[in-house]
């Protein structure tokens, strides 16, 4: 058997790399490594592995944050709604009682994960003026529906395929096909709760007498939505891998199973395993809220001296640059503070889906804190042909700010904005701000951020020739 020695420039003579080559002693942050001749010490390994475990851990909470977050949408749905076919919806528009990444008090909203693998092709049939999409388990795109999608605002309806669909297919539908069997459905309809209560979802196989629609409304509900940022986050995404085994790519689905996430196996970490993935999601969620509130890429800022932020920095739904490298960190960003993906939130198409911009800074460059008083001016002609709000958000919950009034935020399809003498519009926010009118009323010792949302983008907001003011404290 060979022998090996740990002695400096052992086996220069045969031609082997020099000493310095073969550290003996490497300082970590997960502690001390120390090797023998290049072999690693039973301490070592064991922390070599207990290190690999955690950032591969970290590493599957930052990149997996899309799945986990549409699981616990869909946890907290079906303790509502049960079937695959009922809608919860918003009467007449989202409060801040549940918790949902960052929704908005302006539109009544809609949503539904359908069956494909119990009920088959299922039909959506949506009004006229709907901003609606669909995403998969996973939270990629599959299509819009409404004013963004090929019915074009005029209502139409729409045939769901399953990702297995091999059959004949009928016409007559706008159609389309999922990635996995279990399809996210989301309405937003700008005639309010009467245009969404017109909505119908239902399988292909009853098109001759579809069932009465039902809906459950879940506005003032307190259902929790948002992912977890403990080792359940783990559980989650094992629940999409059990479900749509074929449905990941081969590099998440390898870091998954890594962690003991496989198709077909339960996921069952022992003591060592639970606690770091535990902490791995605890880190992670930190990690996740320093990219949200203070990102280093200069990209993501809409104007070089400003706190607005874009959550599409490359203008893609997918996150890539115009090479086709996937930004990472603005992935984690965006799934971290907010839920749903299309092309119609990215892109810079004039009139058509939505533009937004956020920021938890003052014009200092300080967080924004529950206790004082700001004011944000808007210029005249804000950008947006449909309508626009600002909404204040909770720094914790990424969700609507719980501040005693149900809807933290002002907007213009309300008609309690008004407009100064000079055109711009100055909304209010402090412990003491003025509610609906013009004011949004803050928690003294919270933080807060602000959302400001523009449907029917217009061209203004694209070229930068109208900006936002920042939020300057009182």
């Amino acid at each position: 058997m060979s022998q090996f020695s740990s002695r400096p420039g052992a086996g220069a003579t045969t031609g082997t790399l020099p000493a310095t080559a073969r550290p003996e002693r490497l300082e970590t942050p997960f502690g001390t490594m120390e090797y023998v001749d290049g072999l690693p010490t039973p301490e070592t390994i064991g922390r070599g592995f207990d290190a690999l475990d955690l950032t591969r851990g970290i590493e599957a909470f930052l990149d997996c944050l899309p799945g986990a977050s549409t699981v616990a949408v869909r946890r907290g749905l079906r303790r509502l709604v049960g079937d695959s076919t009922a809608i919860a919806y918003t009467d007449p528009r989202l409060t801040s009682g549940p918790l949902v990444l960052t929704g908005n008090t302006e539109t009544t909203y809609g949503m539904t994960f359908l069956a494909l693998d119990r009920d088959g092709p299922t039909v959506i049939e949506v009004p006229e003026n709907s901003l609606s999409i669909l995403n998969d388990l996973w939270q990629r795109y599959v299509a819009d529906l409404g004013i963004a999608g090929p019915d074009r605002g005029e209502g139409g309806r729409y045939l769901v395929l399953p990702p297995d669909h091999d059959g004949d297919v009928p016409d007559g539908y706008f159609v389309v096909r999922s990635s996995t069997f279990s399809c996210w459905a989301v309405f937003r309809t700008l005639g309010g709760v009467e245009a969404l209560l017109r909505t119908r979802v239902y399988p292909l196989s009853a098109v001759a007498d579809p069932p009465e629609q039902r809906f459950v409304d879940f506005a003032g509900s307190e259902i929790d939505t948002t992912a977890a940022d403990d080792v359940s986050f783990f559980t989650a995404l094992d629940e999409i891998v059990q479900e749509e085994p074929g449905a990941l790519d081969p590099e998440r689905a390898g870091l998954l199973a890594a962690l003991g996430i496989v198709p077909g196996q339960v996921f069952a970490p022992d003591e060592r395993m639970r606690s770091i993935l535990d902490t791995a999601a605890r880190v992670g969620a930190g990690l996740a809220r320093t990219l949200v509130y203070k990102p280093r890429d200069p990209g993501v800022y809409y104007y070089p001296d400003s706190s607005w932020k874009n959550l599409f920095p490359s203008g893609s739904h997918e996150f890539r640059t115009s090479d086709g490298a996937r930004q990472l960190d603005a992935r984690a960003v965006y799934h971290y503070g907010a839920v749903l993906v299309s092309p119609a939130l990215a892109e810079a198409a004039v009139g058509v889906g939505s533009q937004y911009a956020y920021t938890a800074e003052d014009a200092t460059g300080a967080w924004l804190d529950g206790g004082r008083s700001y004011t944000l001016t808007l210029p005249k002609d804000i950008p947006a042909e449909n309508f626009w709000g600002v909404d204040v958000y909770d720094t914790t919950t990424r969700s609507l700010l719980r501040t005693g009034d149900p809807y933290p935020s002002v907007h213009s399809r309300s008609g309690a904005v008004a407009a100064e003498d000079t055109g711009e519009t100055v909304v209010r926010f402090g412990p003491d701000a003025p509610r609906g009118r013009e004011g949004i009323r803050t928690v003294p010792g919270k933080g807060f951020f602000v959302v400001l949302r523009l449907y029917g983008p217009l061209r203004s907001w694209f070229d930068q020739t109208w900006r936002p003011g920042e939020l300057e404290p009182e």
